[in-house]
Parts: structure tokens; C-alpha cells; sequence
């Protein structure tokens, strides 16, 4: 089985998060991974590899980790401008009404990234892309919504997928022009989800820009009806849908998505049961994210027993973000998630891994070290896969692996 693969990976254990293996993080010990034209063709025990009989590269994993590549499925990382000013602001005690007053908020965001070109923006992002390859991402989600405009909107877009071509990282393109109301329809959010259903999305579809649609379903945002219409537009368009809902509010946005199908209902903080018990009958992974709950001070914990019980899978992403959650660590998120959450370490795992792919759609390819599975992987030195969630600080990567290339070092 080894005989055709380009390199091999020896002396690795293994943290494969395949569910049909029984140990603990899929886990299988003292292995060697084989790898051709970007895919793990063989995964075995070492006592199988007759090293006189193959001629691929070999790469001594010295008992050292081995992971699927971190996924982080749900990010808005294209932006222009910082808010750490309006931060400074609220720990001193103004409010957020009176810093949107003064220009503040998301529409500050906004402002600046629509008065960034394209090229601008891929160099304002890469830093933060970069962040979370060096903690061992190989696929990252990105959302538009800081535009809110047409061609705003497709520029991040744009932007998000320059920074695919240009950097060893998978992106997922996510459309979210119905995030905010854009100024110039502030008292007109009919006509805004109007443009979104009959502009933006058609014109992203057609370009071959998003992979799905997100909305924000809150009282601040818009309502279940405006995003059922913004669901109905996106399965038109054959684009996958994601939803932020729950986050601040009950209004049911969970289970609308769940209806059609979501990928993902993320934030989740105020989902009830019949919610639950809807993403479980469909699928639709819970993406749970730390970093904005701790961000905002939240005290309203998501329902990770109801979750549990209905076996709804948890994905764990930083939903790194200028205003709500400015970070840029998975790793972190996965410490969170176990800290705040009451997560297992292994839940914390999977969360990055198989489930993170799940939310995005891209379950059959990425997600775990599996026999076909696309290469992208992650070697650490580390003693036990609990310590990925357990420490952050201390970067323990020693490869980042995408189709088979290793691309950190």
C-alpha cells in the first residue's frame, strides 16, 4: 500500500477524529502516513512499512502528533480599519449607541472597507490569515458583510479569494451582505434584502464567488421572514446557507435555516430545544464561537447538554472580527470552548477538525486522517492531543501539511 505514495510520514501517532475508530480521538499509534498527488493513500502501522521497498520521501514524525488540518469555519478576516479606539471607549464607559452616534460600530467598518481596493484589502487581511496558518489552519471560512453594497460586497469577496490563490490555506467564501442595513437604507430594509435576494446574490453566484449565504437573524439585523427570503434566493443560486442566530435573542433563526438545509446555524447562546432537536433532524452543525461571547461579556452559555443529547455536532471557529471578536487563534478558541463551554478537549478537536469541515460543506474531503482524504494535516510536538486545548501561548506546530506539502516548517 505504501509502494505508490510520493512521501511518508514515519513514526507518527495518529489523532485521526474518525468516528469509526472506538479510541479516543480516533487515535492509532506508532503509524506511517502516505501521501500521493495530495491525498493520505495509506495509513498504517509501522510494523506494515517495509522501508527496503519504497522509494518515497520519508519524514521521521519522531512520535510526535499528527492532526487533520485545522479548519476555522466561520471568520469575517477581509476588513478594512480597527475599532480598538470604540473598545477603549466602552471600558470607559460610553456606550455603544453613543459610538455608533458619533460614527462608530460596524458602519466605521464599513466606511473603510468600501473605500479599500481590492488589493488593498487582500494586504490588510493577510496578517491575520497568516496568524491562523501559523497555528495550524489549512482551510478558513470567510464572509463578506462589511460592505453592504454591490460592489463592495463582491470586492471582499474578491479579496477573499486572491488570498486562496496566493497563500497555501482552502478558503470557503461565504456571502453575508444581509449582516447590517447599509445607511442609505436605514429606513428601508424591504428595498436592502430586495438588492441582496435580486443583485448580490445572483451576481456572486455567477461570478463564482460564494460558496454559501449567511444572514444575521436578530432584532438588531433582520427579521426570520427577510432571511427566509434570502434563503430562498441562495438555494435558487445553489448556494449552500449558513446562519448567524441565537446570539443575543430566540428568534428562531436555528431552526428556520435548519428548513433548508443549513451547513451551519452559528453563536447559538439563546437556542432553545425545538431548535436543537430541528438541526439535528437535518444536520446542521452548531458552530459554537468563544471569542465573541467572551469579547461582549455574555452570560448566556449556548445549550451544550441539549446540544449533546440530540448528537447535533460542534464546531468551534473564532469568528474573527474587527468589533465583536478581533482574534486570531484557533488554538485559543479551543481553550475557550473547554474554559467557558464546559467542552471536552476531544469535542474541542473535533470541533476544528471533522465538524469544522462539516460546517462547511467539505465533509467528504477534509475534517480527518482518512484513507482519500485530501493530505492537509498537522504535525505537533506535542505528548498528547489534550494539550491543543489545554495551553495556548506556546506554539507547539512543528509541520503544517496542505495537499501533501508541507508548508510550515
Amino acid at each position: 500500500m505504501f509502494k505508490r505514495c510520493e512521501k511518508i510520514w514515519i513514526n507518527v501517532n495518529c489523532a485521526t477524529l474518525d468516528p469509526n475508530i472506538e479510541a479516543p480521538y480516533g487515535a492509532l499509534n506508532d503509524q506511517a502516513v502516505g501521501v500521493r498527488d495530495g491525498k493520505i493513500v495509506a495509513i498504517a502501522s509501522m510494523s506494515e512499512l517495509d522501508l527496503n521497498t519504497v522509494t518515497a520521501e520519508l519524514i521521521d514524525a519522531r512520535g510526535g502528533w499528527m492532526t487533520p488540518g485545522l479548519i476555522d469555519a466561520h471568520t469575517h478576516l477581509v476588513y478594512a480599519g480597527n475599532r480598538a479606539e470604540e473598545f477603549e471607549q466602552r471600558l470607559l464607559g460610553v456606550s455603544y449607541a453613543e459610538i455608533a452616534r458619533q460614527g462608530g460600530g460596524i458602519l466605521s467598518t464599513v466606511n473603510a472597507t468600501r473605500n479599500a481596493t481590492v488589493d488593498q484589502l487582500v494586504e490588510l487581511s493577510q496578517p491575520r490569515l497568516q496568524a491562523l496558518m501559523a497555528e495550524g489552519v489549512t482551510t478558513v471560512e470567510i464572509k463578506s458583510g462589511y460592505g453592504l453594497s454591490l460592489e463592495a460586497e463582491l470586492n471582499m469577496l474578491r479579496a477573499a479569494k486572491q488570498l486562496a490563490e496566493q497563500t497555501p490555506v482552502r478558503v470557503s467564501t461565504t456571502l453575508l451582505g444581509a449582516h447590517a442595513l447599509p445607511p442609505e437604507y436605514s429606513d428601508d430594509a424591504e428595498g436592502y434584502i430586495d438588492l441582496v435576494c435580486n443583485e448580490l446574490i445572483p451576481a456572486a453566484a455567477s461570478e463564482g464567488l460564494a460558496d454559501a449565504v449567511d444572514v444575521f437573524c436578530e432584532s438588531i439585523a433582520f427579521s426570520p421572514a427577510q432571511c427566509d427570503r434570502v434563503f430562498r434566493a441562495a438555494r435558487a443560486h445553489g448556494l449552500g446557507i449558513h446562519a448567524h442566530a441565537e446570539q443575543l435573542s430566540n428568534l428562531h433563526g436555528a431552526e428556520l435555516a435548519a428548513r433548508y438545509g443549513a451547513w451551519s446555524a452559528d453563536h447559538l447562546e439563546w437556542l432553545d430545544e425545538a431548535g436543537v432537536k430541528a438541526m439535528a433532524g437535518q444536520g446542521t452543525v452548531a458552530t459554537l464561537l468563544p471569542g465573541a461571547f467572551y469579547f461582549l461579556r455574555e452570560t448566556k452559555l449556548p445549550p451544550i447538554e441539549l446540544l449533546r443529547n440530540y448528537r447535533v455536532p460542534m464546531a468551534i471557529a473564532t469568528d474573527l472580527n474587527p468589533g465583536s471578536s478581533p482574534l486570531a487563534s484557533l488554538q485559543l478558541m479551543m481553550n475557550m470552548a473547554c474554559t467557558l463551554f464546559r467542552l471536552t478537549p476531544e469535542e474541542a478537536l473535533a470541533g476544528v477538525t471533522r465538524y469544522g469541515a462539516q460546517a462547511l460543506g467539505s465533509a467528504a474531503d477534509i475534517g480527518m486522517l482518512r484513507e482519500g482524504m485530501l493530505a492537509d494535516m498537522v504535525l505537533w510536538d506535542i505528548a498528547h492531543p489534550a494539550e491543543l486545548a489545554c495551553q495556548f501561548g506556546v506554539n507547539p506546530i512543528r509541520q503544517r501539511i496542505v495537499a501533501g506539502e508541507v508548508t510550515h516548517v
